[in-house]
């Protein structure tokens, strides 16, 4: 069930990787409403899934415990 999160979560991260070296003013835009849609649609399947989203501190605090 949950690996269209999973692939959600890697297409963000690509988006990220490629706006990190975009330097077209075009593409930089097209690739920040990409990733807000994508931000968007993970959020929306979090909810859908019932998982309530983890910071990396709280993620780190549950790894330590």
């Amino acid at each position: 069930m949950t690996d269209h999160l999973t692939a959600l979560s890697r297409r963000l991260g690509n988006e990220k990787a490629a706006l990190a070296v975009a330097t077209d003013s075009q593409e930089i835009a097209l690739r920040t409403v990409w990733i807000a849609q994508i931000e968007k649609e993970i959020a929306s399947e979090y909810a859908f899934l019932g998982i309530e989203p983890m910071s990396d501190d709280e993620l780190l605090a549950e790894l330590m415990a």
